[in-house]
């Protein structure tokens, strides 16, 4: 280990560099043409996540905005309760079962949690209408085409995908999805697997709030810098071969109105909490059935056989090549685990439940980069569908690159979580100056 500046760089840095290479190359040894290996794209990929992290927590003015971010979540969680309270009631509100329990009782998770889903689905829409997100967006697209070769609307599709659902941000680019190639159409899959829907991100910065250093803040950071490796991943796998002048294109989305903004956007947002709890109920009731079947089994290693355990030995070899230790590779693969199989939602509920002093901050840190993306096989159905009713006619393409999304988004999460684990962990937490 060794100490410059106040920041500690040890073999677990280092050996995150190495599991970048690694994964890389298994895409090569996927690639459909691996003469066409885009090698100065994914050295240019690789260096954009860096900058990107290193400018959003390297930079002190960037820095300071950014640690800001979890204000913002205790905000919606206030304005979601006032909605909540009047709607619900006391179901909607604790300050009623705190006085009739005399303590903290947990937040009802459909009636106080999930509604968060829908203040900022509502929120991210007006301001899309208000064209503040989308200059952001498109600030981001004007990044990635410029410095990766992106047509107009795969670009554009790309860094929506950073603040939108995987099926919201292609319908931005529905009249140019049905002349995509099929490189285009992978990069556009992946991307919206690598990342997390703004949605979601808040809730999810919510559960792991006071159990790692800035939470919104890492989180929003994993989906930003997890989309240059959504692209490189998936031009690594299939290569572009169509000239980029025939791909620039310039689309764009608009609402009618605030009011229309605000309205479509909270129906979105009860449809996307229907689709959280429908997945839930039905994933946490198959995990019980799961390991209780398990459990029936004799005792392995002194301890009985979970869904989680073996998920643990599955995916241990992954997290420990992107710099987590050995000792907790397994804890962190088992999550990684469930959130390829079941849901990111399940795995950060999992997360949110370890103990402080269970799992070591920078552990925490690189599975919490690794696991936030929609890459599972639920929603493979929930990407093909929504893909197909916004372009009918590419349904046979959409099918025939799902499995292929899957490992794509899967190996681009687990690159934003080598990115942060190759830097040294006081940078994402302000410990050093």
């Amino acid at each position: 280990m060794i100490s410059i500046a106040g920041y500690e760089w040890g073999w677990d840095n280092a050996r995150a560099l190495i599991g970048i290479v690694l994964i890389y190359g298994v895409c090569w040894l996927l690639s459909e043409k691996r003469k066409l290996f885009p090698l100065k794209l994914v050295i240019g990929a690789t260096l954009m996540q860096f900058a990107f992290a290193l400018i959003l927590f390297g930079v002190p003015f960037v820095r300071a905005i950014l640690f800001k971010a979890n204000d913002v979540v205790d905000g919606l969680q206030a304005a979601t309760r006032a909605g909540t309270s009047f709607v619900f009631g006391y179901v909607g509100d604790n300050v009623a079962a705190e006085q009739l329990m005399g303590g903290s009782p947990p937040p009802l998770f459909f009636f106080q949690i999930l509604p968060i889903v829908i203040v900022v689905a509502a929120l991210s829409a007006i301001l899309w209408h208000w064209r503040i997100l989308r200059w952001v967006t498109n600030g981001f697209a004007f990044i990635f085409r410029r410095g990766m070769g992106l047509g107009g609307a795969t670009s554009l599709a790309v860094s929506a995908n950073v603040f939108m659902g995987m099926t919201e941000a292609p319908v931005l680019i529905r009249p140019y999805i049905k002349g995509m190639t099929r490189s285009e159409l992978l990069i556009m899959m992946t991307a919206g697997f690598a990342t997390i829907a703004g949605s979601v991100l808040v809730v999810y910065g919510a559960f792991l709030e006071g159990k790692m250093a800035n939470p919104l803040a890492q989180l929003l950071t994993a989906s930003i810098i997890a989309a240059p490796a959504a692209v490189a991943v998936a031009l690594a796998m299939i290569p572009e071969t169509t000239p980029a002048t025939e791909r620039m294109k310039e689309p764009d989305f608009n609402y009618a109105s605030t009011m229309d903004a605000f309205s479509r956007g909270a129906s979105d947002g009860l449809q996307i909490v229907l689709n959280i709890a429908t997945m839930l109920i039905a994933a946490l009731a198959l995990l019980w059935l799961v390991n209780a079947g398990l459990g029936a089994l004799p005792h392995v290693a002194g301890a009985p056989l979970s869904i989680e355990r073996i998920l643990g030995w599955i995916f241990a070899p992954l997290m420990y090549m992107i710099g987590v230790p050995l000792d907790e590779a397994a804890k962190s693969g088992s999550l990684m685990g469930v959130k390829t199989v079941l849901t990111e939602f399940v795995a950060f509920l999992q997360l949110a439940e370890v103990p402080v002093d269970a799992m070591d901050p920078r552990t925490r840190m690189i599975t919490a980069h690794a696991i936030c993306g929609f890459a599972n096989f639920g929603s493979m159905g929930i990407l093909i569908g929504g893909l197909t009713i916004v372009e009918p006619a590419r349904r046979d393409d959409f099918l025939s690159l799902s499995w292929r999304t899957l490992l794509a988004g899967t190996l681009a999460t687990c690159l934003s979580g080598a990115v942060v684990g190759a830097l040294p962990y006081q940078l994402f937490t302000g410990g050093a100056g």
